[in-house]
């Protein structure tokens, strides 16, 4: 396969690792900085400009996109895909779990554990007692929705800090959410990375002293950690429900089960190989050449058909992204 990492800098540890796993496994890598992307559209034809070259040999496609450039990076991931290029995520699913509000919204609906959560424009002075009251009060943890690596949170142990930390956001019309505190998870978390619907690496992180963030960005430590089946079943069921062949899982350890906190589309390798010793990168890479052999057996089955006639965004989704979890390794 020739394959293309999109990423910002050739010099991270995570696109790094991806480009030596896959060219120990004979696969001719490209490192591909979206931002400098250009896509043009004419009819039938999409194409992805890169150093005023044509990406038109690309076969598949690993997203590294920064929460930053999300709506660029997706929209050159969604070119590739118009192109029939596999990759590890899509646009679409890329989209979805970057929308905090968005996935925990589905996570409600698909019966996954979350911790209680409110969400209001710009709450008014006198709207924030309930919104206090709706997540069982203080302490609580307020979350900017943009916020990412532990950034934007805020931990408000009584009322008058999570009025005046609410009061402070609404102000400034930033989009929150409000969220029960675990306190049993005691500066905790868990980090699972899942590919092709099965964890294949798994870290407790532990916050500084002091932190109850546990974010190995933010001062915390992280071990290797056995999952339990509850906790297995929640990771997998998280990624699957964003629609992700490879996600990070992060979750807190609860009286009630695992509560899912969120799902990174592009989640960083170093830190969790660091911890485990365990080769994600291969991983990631044994999923896209599974991903590729299917491909050419439904090309193969598809050159007795009628052509596929695409007429919606649905028929184009389901065309290039079909069942995105899980594909059997035996049928290699």
């Amino acid at each position: 396969m020739k394959i293309a990492i999109l990423s910002k800098s050739r010099k991270l540890y995570s696109t790094q690792g991806l480009s030596e796993a896959a060219r120990k496994r004979g696969h001719e890598v490209m490192i591909v900085n979206h931002t400098k992307c250009s896509t043009v559209m004419e009819k039938g034809k999409p194409k992805i400009y890169y150093q005023g070259e044509a990406l038109d040999d690309i076969e598949a496609i690993i997203p590294r996109v920064g929460a930053s450039v999300t709506m660029f990076g997706n929209a050159v991931v969604r070119q590739f895909e118009m192109r029939k290029v596999i990759t590890t995520a899509s646009a679409q699913a890329i989209e979805i779990s970057r929308d905090k509000l968005k996935s925990i919204q589905l996570f409600s609906m698909l019966n996954i554990g979350i911790p209680k959560t409110t969400f209001a424009r710009f709450p008014k002075k006198d709207d924030i007692p309930e919104l206090i009251s709706h997540v069982g009060g203080t302490p609580l943890v307020i979350k900017l929705l943009e916020g990412t690596q532990g950034l934007g949170v805020v931990l408000a142990e009584t009322k008058s800090a999570a009025k005046s930390v609410i009061e402070a956001f609404s102000s400034l019309e930033a989009n929150i959410l409000v969220q029960e505190f675990i306190k049993e998870a005691a500066g905790t978390d868990i980090r699972a990375i899942v590919v092709n619907g099965e964890v294949v690496a798994a870290m407790k992180r532990q916050g500084a002293e002091g932190e109850f963030r546990s974010n190995l960005h933010q001062g915390g430590h992280s071990e290797p950690i056995e999952l339990s089946k509850k906790e297995k079943r929640a990771a997998i069921k998280a990624a699957k429900a964003m629609g992700l062949g490879v996600a990070g899982v992060d979750m807190l350890p609860s009286s009630r089960g695992p509560l899912i906190m969120e799902v990174n589309s592009s989640p960083g390798l170093e830190g969790i190989e660091e911890s485990t010793g365990i080769d994600v990168a291969g991983k990631i890479i044994e999923y896209l050449e599974l991903k590729f052999e299917r491909k050419k057996k439904r090309k193969k089955k598809k050159i007795k058909e009628e052509p596929e006639q695409l007429e919606t965004y649905q028929d184009f989704e389901e065309a290039v992204n079909p069942e995105p979890v899980v594909i059997e390794s035996t049928s290699l």
